[in-house]
């Protein structure tokens, strides 16, 4: 048994001042450095995805057309290669073993829908780590972070999600999605 971490897009855009900025999104990317320098030994593999939407096209119907709905539509956010695709510079990447790109071409919400820069995907590293337990931190609660935690939870996986790394889009539906999480079978903790 080996626990992992699974950092949620801690990028430029979902924090302060990007295409889609979350509140307190600066602080997550702050509070996750530090859960790493006092506590990464605790996981045997360090994941970290990022939203990397291609530059061409809707990606799916994830980009809106017109004036987006903020719920299945979205204005052009993380684009590969783009300063607001980048990791928050609070965010020390240092510890992260395996970067997982989602959204090529898609909506990609969860961690498991993305691939890492040589094509493999999610479940296989976890498998080859020997991975049964995760911790989720990053953004946005009400989003990215709920379904990568609902999709771990499917995929077997012992889940808990650390309430003071996240941040939501919106405090209700935040709320909710850990309340869904916690239906499904995860754990709320604090660092």
């Amino acid at each position: 048994m080996a626990r992992a971490l699974f950092i949620i897009d801690v990028q430029n855009d979902f924090t302060e001042g990007g295409a889609l900025g979350v509140t307190g999104g600066e602080n997550v990317a702050g509070g996750i450095t530090q859960l790493l320098a006092e506590h990464g030994d605790d996981y045997a593999h360090v994941f970290a995805s990022r939203d990397w939407h291609d530059a061409e096209g809707d990606n799916g119907g994830h980009f809106a057309a017109g004036e987006p709905d903020y719920t299945t539509t979205w204005p052009v956010h993380c684009v590969a290669g783009s300063e607001g695709a980048e990791y928050h510079h609070a965010l020390d990447t240092k510890a992260v073993d395996t970067h997982i790109r989602k959204g090529q071409g898609a909506h990609g919400y969860s961690i498991f829908e993305g691939v890492t820069p040589e094509g493999r995907r999610l479940e296989e590293v976890l498998a080859d780590a020997q991975i049964t337990e995760v911790d989720v931190v990053g953004l946005a609660t009400d989003y990215c972070v709920r379904r990568s935690a609902l999709d771990a939870i499917g995929h077997g996986l012992q889940v808990r999600v650390l309430t003071d790394l996240v941040a939501p889009v919106d405090e209700a539906a935040g709320a909710a999605a850990l309340a869904e999480i916690v239906e499904a079978g995860g754990v709320l903790v604090t660092r």
